[in-house]
């Protein structure tokens, strides 16, 4: 699979209150120092004039949209349409397992290990916080299952905490039990360099018109072609 992590981020959508981006897998959302590369430090070396901020983040490994509120008007009014439900997410995820049934939900609380503060854990414990994840089976292969993920809460490694709790550790996430490697019944080898998983629709109700903002990223070439060696179709791909 080639190295994704010079794939430059795109711009989807641009106004007076919003930039969304779609970031490629590689790259943090934002980082502690002013010099290191993020997201957030390239938004800002191409817009110098705009106060950006990133109202959601993806973890690092994790490709898709990324929300930046350019006024704080535009920064509350997102905040609003989280707390209301209308702030909606699509993801799409690769996992090696079979996912049974074809659609639902998870609801696990998710809480901070204590033996590692950058991970999370399923389940009751300190900083526990409320959690609801809708899944849906897109497609299926022989060796493997796309799903499509709906978090309506937003806790830090939610979709990929929920996914390993249900037995289902998303492709290219050993930190939560997903596998690396894939061995087909050819020999061939599947490798997953990243977490398989892809943000790619985000939609909310937009503060200036009477009518909501709906943006759509494609999912990253690395990602395809994981899922096509996999047996898997291009077209399962669509969000």
């Amino acid at each position: 699979m080639p190295d994704t992590g010079d794939i430059e981020p795109e711009i989807i959508h641009h106004d007076a209150e919003l930039l969304i981006v779609h970031k490629p897998p590689g790259l943090p959302t934002t980082a502690p120092t002013s010099t290191e590369q993020c997201l957030a430090h390239w938004v800002r070396d191409r817009f110098p004039d705009l106060q950006a901020h990133a109202t959601s983040r993806l973890d690092s490994q994790v490709s898709g949209l990324v929300t930046f509120a350019l006024t704080r008007d535009a920064n509350r009014h997102l905040l609003d349409a989280r707390r209301a439900g209308a702030y909606h997410r699509l993801y799409i995820g690769i996992t090696l397992r079979e996912v049974s049934p074809d659609q639902g939900e998870w609801s696990w609380p998710i809480s901070i290990d204590p033996r590692n503060p950058k991970r999370r854990l399923a389940g009751p414990g300190r900083g526990e916080r409320e959690a609801l994840t809708r899944y849906e089976v897109a497609a299926r292969t022989p060796e493997a299952t796309l799903l499509r993920l709906r978090p309506e809460t937003g806790r830090t490694h939610q979709l990929r905490v929920h996914a390993a709790e249900a037995g289902a550790p998303l492709f290219g996430d050993p930190l939560y039990q997903g596998e690396r490697r894939k061995v087909l019944p050819d020999g061939s080898v599947v490798t997953a360099r990243r977490v398989m998983l892809h943000c790619a629709r985000v939609s909310f109700p937009s503060s200036a018109l009477a009518q909501r903002i709906d943006c759509e990223a494609p999912v990253r070439p690395d990602m395809s072609q994981v899922w096509q060696a996999l047996g898997g179709a291009r077209s399962d791909l669509q969000p």
